[in-house]
């Protein structure tokens, strides 16, 4: 909790520095990084992450991946909308640029997409967890393809890349399955003594206008997903 504390204490001077001077700052996705690193997770990047005009499409196992990709890739997320009243975490998720959703207003999906496409043009790569929540990281769960209607059609040059996590040995105890508490997983977590190796396999990033609507995209993503 210390190195915690310190870590997001000089993240956010640095941070408050480059807006002083009207920098974009890349200090938000690097303070995750290390919150991935301070937590035990030791980084292994497999492919070639795009950093520009990129849709991140991943298998979710925990909040851990977001410090991962974070951290790897400088994303923005979509989180659900629960998310921006927590203390600290929803005004760290802003410095971020997470888009916040409400996965129960079906009548709010037109205005994410338009969230999404914005972070696009504003050139901020974003990660969708297609499964909509945390897996066993064993087995794919079916994909919500609602919000990939951002890529129908996709803006110019915006390209999709399928990521796998991988935990490794440790996934079964980092996994956030079922209906565990966020509160008691950080603790265990947090908890959790020594280190592991959390892998980042990329696939070849594809162009999604060649595959039609949004239900061929996800499709497309799952296969290449599944061939990781």
């Amino acid at each position: 909790m210390a190195a915690l504390l310190l870590a997001l204490g000089i993240a956010l001077a640095l941070h408050g520095t480059w807006r002083v001077f009207g920098a974009k700052s890349p200090w938000p996705p690097r303070f995750l990084g290390l919150v991935a690193r301070i937590v035990g997770a030791r980084v292994r990047v497999v492919g070639a992450p795009l950093r520009h005009d990129v849709v991140f499409v991943s298998n979710h196992l925990s909040w851990i991946d977001i410090l991962l990709l974070s951290g790897a890739t400088g994303s923005a997320f979509v989180a659900k909308s629960e998310l921006r009243s927590a203390p600290l975490v929803g005004w760290l998720c802003t410095l971020n640029h997470t888009i916040f959703v409400s996965r129960g207003d079906r009548m709010a999906v037109t205005a994410q997409i338009a969230q999404i496409r914005d972070a696009l043009a504003a050139d901020w790569p974003v990660t969708l967890f297609p499964e909509g929540t945390t897996g066993d990281g064993v087995t794919l769960l079916p994909f919500k393809a609602a919000l990939l209607a951002a890529l129908d059609p996709p803006p110019p040059g915006v390209k999709v890349q399928p990521v796998r996590i991988d935990y490794g040995a440790a996934t079964s105890e980092l996994a956030w399955v079922g209906d565990e508490p966020g509160q008691h997983h950080a603790a265990r977590v947090l908890e959790r003594k020594g280190t592991f190796v959390a892998t980042l396999h990329f696939a070849g990033p594809f162009d999604p206008a060649e595959f039609g609507d949004r239900k061929a995209i996800a499709a497309e993503a799952r296969r290449r997903m599944e061939a990781l």
